[in-house]
């Protein structure tokens, strides 16, 4: 059992920057790929990054983008500290949503929230137009 909650939103203007966390609980945040997800107001959730666990020694990640955050955000994890995070960089108004971090033992990194066993409530990011 994984339990997570996002915390970093808030209204930022154009431009600007949020560092979003997921922190979980649970020992074993380190055997689940993390996925980050938006919903805007009147929109079907999607995909925005994931990250996967490492599958050996060391620390190796990989990470996958949906094409429009490609540059501007990053996703990362620090499993000592049981949490992942996604920075987002020159943020637009088409960002604004309410954003999601999930969890799955799925390391191909899915886009398809339905692959995700595990959410958090979710965290609101604003940025005006």
């Amino acid at each position: 059992q994984v339990q997570l909650v996002e915390s970093g939103g808030g209204l930022v203007q154009a431009g600007g920057s949020l560092r979003l966390s997921c922190a979980a609980s649970g020992r074993t945040f380190s055997s689940y790929a993390v996925g980050w997800f938006r919903q805007a107001p009147g929109k079907e959730r999607e995909f925005v990054a994931a990250i996967s666990w490492s599958g050996g020694s060391g620390t190796y990640y990989r990470t996958y983008y949906t094409d429009s955050v490609k540059g501007r955000f990053t996703i990362s994890r620090d499993n000592a500290k049981n949490t992942a995070y996604l920075q987002m960089n020159s943020l637009k108004p088409e960002d604004t949503a309410v954003y999601y971090c999930a969890a799955t033992r799925d390391n191909g990194l899915p886009k398809y929230a339905s692959l995700y066993d595990y959410w958090g409530q979710g965290t609101q990011v604003t940025v005006p137009s």
